[in-house]
């Protein structure tokens, strides 16, 4: 139940005296395409000012970028001072934004020649004087070549500090660097002096849309020179005025009495409200401890407001469970208890029509946590198998390329059992190779026999198959065609599909398979599923059914529990329609509502699909395993997706703030974000909501709202809860400003900040929503 003390904090607090009007904190472009040179306080805050890498980084190098084998372009690239982007040159100048790119997107940096476009067109330079830089979402690589071995490590080097300092520090921090970036930015002179005119740009710049009496009594009230410029001292003065959590301070408040401090016992009163019933009063001691910056507060076990704000705005005080980001469920169970991350048409990072294939698509899946990836493969020239999307415009890459990429990559971020699922489209001879190639490169990584033969009746766990990959492929078996060779694990629809556009002889190899690559099919044997009839004799644990969208839906419809309980002995795999020329997705929480494991989507295409995705797969550390709800692993569940039964949770949200928001359209200072935020239900249907606040007029800074929303859930288990901030628009759809996706089952009660992440899932720091959060179970 909720206490007093809790209703009388999540009242909406009073109206803080800011602008009436806020705006999105814009990207951190660099000042005049990087020709300025702010002061180093931003990098000084890092302790990297004296680093020799990073000082040659800001000098800036001429390095040669690689595009193709003729393609090599010398431009100049140079770090900002803020230590969070750098700036490059550019054959046609652009915007300001266009010529940067930030510390914060890199998703790695490789050495020598470890991407696929220096393999293939690096060869004129030495491997020890390249590198590249990858990138989160759908930024291509950057290749590039320095002119000497020492100065592509210089680069190596530096970037992997500001990397590692950057995810050390913390969201205060953060925002402290941000603010102190765009004021350097609206310093046109500096002269480290502000002006009122100069003010006024660092306010539209970070979304706000003040009045200007306003405005102008805010700086005034600062200038205790009488000067007319802030300097020093006035400056931190304004930008704490501007930086200030009057909701934040309201709860503060409320906690620590008249003294204004936070005991361990008040701030243990605090964490109890919060949810945290287990909490002691050993927490509460170790939260001072952590995150209060005055060291007499600490010594004397009190927490004061900068403390406060600085636990809220930790990891400790975000909605996800801080428990939850690392391995923490059970691993050893069979593989049909778990949803698996799966990738279809892995080898695209485009539409299916006339994308590029490449092997670098496999390395951003494994990125992201995908166990399942596709493997299109067709006869290729000189015997070498090749992938890509049969009988369109898209490019083709070796069968073997592949394979060696799932060798380096699989297994960097997880130590999950991959699975690869092959397309077959090859004749006899080019299955025997890449059956060796799969063999020679894998090695003992390949699953190429059961690990316990004496037991077949159940598949083995994730945590059994630690770094090993499995093959999913047809078997031979009883049911063989003419010549004795039983039909290829074609997808069946596809199969339906290109057939009438095969050539027969294609067509005739293409129903084939060889032996030696049946044999590696072990666990994954694929297997066309027919119906899901209650006395039929169960299939064995290692058939895997692969369904289209549109079967799946019908099959969940149709034979609801059936299905649900096939599931929970079964891998089955969904993927999308072939229709979907754009490669677009279909959203995949019907699947899952019905225990379907390998849900595969397109990573290549952004969008809401892919944010439930990442959400339903951003805990148990990151792994691309989530054990299933018990109701869909019990062989005998009786549950059914379409009839859940009555409500048995009720989510309580109260959307307080938001803070720092990013600026839409950053070559336009006067354009200013009219956000709203949005909470969606996604779950079985008759879960499924959305409900959303009002809009706040130009206020992207700190707009506040104090509006409650609240949903009734009949499987909570299943629920993924995604918070969306929309720029409102009335005349077009709103535009997307940021969102952040996760389980309800890994979401913390209380006052909690929500992290936003882009379209491509990566960081919008400092951006922030705050809100108050109650789940109630009866």
């Amino acid at each position: 139940m909720l206490c007093g003390r809790w209703r009388s904090c999540r009242r909406r607090p009073e109206e803080p005296p800011v602008p009436a009007q806020v705006a999105t904190p814009v990207a951190l472009a660099p000042p005049d395409g990087g020709s300025k040179r702010p002061g180093l306080r931003a990098l000084k805050k890092m302790g990297l000012t004296e680093d020799e890498d990073v000082r040659a980084m800001l000098r800036g190098s001429r390095l040669c970028k690689i595009r193709s084998r003729t393609w090599h372009k010398e431009r100049l690239y140079r770090l900002q001072e803020d230590g969070l982007s750098v700036w490059f040159q550019r054959r046609i100048p652009r915007a300001p934004s266009q010529h940067i790119f930030f510390v914060q997107h890199i998703e790695a940096v490789r050495e020598g020649h470890q991407s696929e476009g220096l393999r293939r067109f690096g060869g004129a330079f030495p491997p020890a004087r390249c590198l590249t830089i990858a990138f989160k979402g759908r930024r291509k690589n950057l290749d590039l070549a320095a002119a000497t071995a020492e100065e592509a490590q210089r680069w190596v080097r530096g970037l992997a500090k500001l990397r590692a300092r950057l995810d050390a520090m913390s969201q205060r921090e953060r925002l402290d660097h941000w603010i102190h970036a765009y004021l350097h930015r609206a310093d046109s002179d500096q002269d480290s002096k502000m002006s009122f005119k100069e003010i006024k740009s660092l306010l539209r710049m970070v979304n706000v849309d003040m009045n200007d009496m306003y405005a102008y009594r805010l700086f005034k009230e600062c200038d205790h020179s009488n000067n007319e410029r802030l300097e020093g001292a006035e400056i931190e003065e304004f930008l704490r005025g501007l930086l200030k959590r009057p909701e934040l301070e309201d709860i503060f408040h409320q906690y620590s009495g008249e003294d204004r401090v936070l005991s361990a016992p008040e701030l243990l009163e605090f964490l109890k409200d919060q949810g945290e019933d287990t909490a002691t009063l050993a927490r509460a001691q170790k939260l001072i401890h952590t995150y209060e910056l005055n060291e007499t507060a600490k010594q004397h076990e009190l927490m004061t407001l900068d403390g406060f704000m600085m636990y809220l705005l930790s990891p400790e005080g975000a909605a996800l469970d801080p428990a939850h980001t690392c391995v923490f469920q059970d691993m050893d169970q069979p593989l049909s208890h778990y949803f698996i991350s799966s990738s279809h048409n892995t080898y695209l990072t485009d539409s299916q029509i006339g994308g590029l294939s490449s092997t670098e698509a496999y390395v951003r899946a494994f990125a992201q946590g995908c166990r399942c990836v596709e493997l299109d493969c067709w006869e290729g020239p000189g015997g070498e198998p090749i992938i890509y999307h049969g009988h369109t415009l898209t490019s083709k890459i070796l069968f073997r390329d592949v394979v060696q990429t799932v060798r380096d990559h699989a297994f960097t971020l997880s130590p999950y059992p991959v699975i690869l699922s092959l397309e077959n489209h090859c004749g006899l001879e080019q299955q025997a190779v890449m059956a060796h190639h799969l063999r020679t490169i894998l090695g003992d990584a390949l699953v190429t026999e059961a690990l316990d033969a004496q037991n077949l009746e159940e598949l083995p766990s994730p945590e059994q198959l630690k770094g090993r990959v499995l093959v999913k492929g047809k078997k031979l078996s009883a049911a063989r065609s003419e010549d004795g060779r039983m039909l290829s694990d074609q997808e069946e629809e596809e199969e339906e599909e290109e057939e009438e556009a095969e050539a027969t002889e294609q067509r005739r190899r293409a129903k084939q398979i060889s032996p030696e690559l049946s044999a590696l099919a072990v666990y994954c044997c694929a297997t066309r599923l027919q119906t899901l009839r209650p006395n039929q004799v169960p299939p064995q644990p290692c058939q895997v059914s692969s369904l289209n969208e549109r079967k799946a839906k019908k099959l969940i419809r149709e034979a609801g529990n059936s299905f649900v309980r096939h599931n929970a002995r079964h891998l089955t795999r969904v993927y999308p329609l072939g229709l979907r020329m754009n490669s677009a997705n279909y959203s995949p929480q019907e699947m899952w509502n019905s225990g379907c494991q390998l849900v595969a989507l397109n990573f290549q295409t952004p969008g809401y699909e892919m944010d439930l995705n990442a959400g339903r797969f951003l805990v148990n550390g990151r792994c691309g395993y989530i054990l299933k709800p018990a109701r869909l692993r019990q062989p005998d569940t009786t549950f059914d997706p379409e009839c859940p039964g009555p409500p048995r949770t009720t989510l309580t949200i109260q959307v307080l703030t938001a803070q720092q928001l990013p600026k839409l359209n950053t070559e336009k200072p006067n354009s200013i974000v009219d956000p709203l935020v949005r909470v969606e239900i996604h779950g079985v249907p008759a879960d499924c909501a959305r409900k959303e606040t009002n809009y706040v007029l130009n206020n992207g800074f700190n707009p506040r709202w104090g509006q409650t929303l609240q949903f009734q859930l009949r499987a909570p288990e299943l629920v993924l809860v995604r918070f969306v901030v929309e720029d409102y628009d009335t005349t077009s759809p709103n535009d997307f400003v940021g969102q952040f996706t996760l389980p309800l089952s890994s979401l913390k009660q209380g006052y909690r900040h929500i992290h936003l992440l882009s379209k491509d899932g990566a960081s919008l720091s400092p951006a922030t929503l705050f809100v108050h959060i109650h789940i109630q179970s009866f």
